[in-house]
């Protein structure tokens, strides 16, 4: 098994080398390590190497996780990066520091809500199904202006648009429309890029990067 230290070491490089290249500072972008699937025993080596932003998929997999794995270590930021179910809306919020994955109006409501009920703002991206993809969740382009609107008058704070582009594609363009549609909503964050494509997107105005298996290895 390769070192977690200079794994996330080589990751930082190349996320610093892409910033140089896009005329960006490093430190304006955030590496979420993306840790669903994985034990927490393969994630402790990491917080040791410094990180400190996690993301996971699954609002039970975190609640098994995190509790502990906070308690033992200072500073930690944990991002909800899966689908979430309005049902699980309670739970989300009071496990999460960031929500990446808001793509209806049921959720909006349900997130409002429970923001409400637990006196907790969590601020959440707006997911866009950019390559209009039936099997993948996020809102469709079309409607995006409109859960943006409904969001903001829910009392949501966003922290900007998420997008998964199609599997085998250049990603180039998808995250140059999600750029495009951030900057005519008024949005400045940008969570796209994963493992394969975090350099395309960071050239691109990537402001988060979700990295999984760069940095975990393959998942079982």
């Amino acid at each position: 098994m390769s070192d977690p230290a200079k794994l996330l070491a080589d990751i930082r490089a190349r996320i610093d080398r892409a910033a140089r290249l896009a005329n960006r500072r490093a430190d304006s972008i955030t590496l979420v390590a993306v840790s669903k699937t994985h034990p927490a025993e393969a994630i402790v080596p990491l917080i040791a190497a410094g990180q400190r932003v996690f993301g996971e998929n699954r609002v039970q997999e975190a609640a098994e996780k995190w509790p502990a794995l906070r308690e033992a270590h200072e500073g930690i930021e944990l991002h909800l990066v899966g689908q979430l179910q309005s049902n699980k809306a309670d739970d989300a919020v009071a496990l999460f520091d960031c929500i990446h994955s808001l793509d209806r109006p049921s959720l909006v409501t349900a997130l409002a809500r429970a923001m409400d009920k637990a006196g907790r703002q969590v601020p959440c991206f707006i997911q866009v199904n950019i390559g209009a993809e039936e099997q993948k969740g996020g809102c469709a382009i079309a409607e995006t202006p409109t859960l943006i609107a409904e969001a903001r008058a829910a009392g949501i704070p966003l922290a900007g648009l998420m997008c998964v582009p199609p599997v085998g594609t250049e990603p180039a363009p998808y995250f140059a429309l999600l750029d495009k549609i951030a900057t005519s909503e008024g949005l400045t964050g940008l969570s796209m890029g994963m493992s394969d494509d975090f350099e395309t997107a960071i050239m691109l105005g990537a402001t988060h990067v979700r990295v999984g298996s760069a940095l975990f290895g393959s998942r079982a």
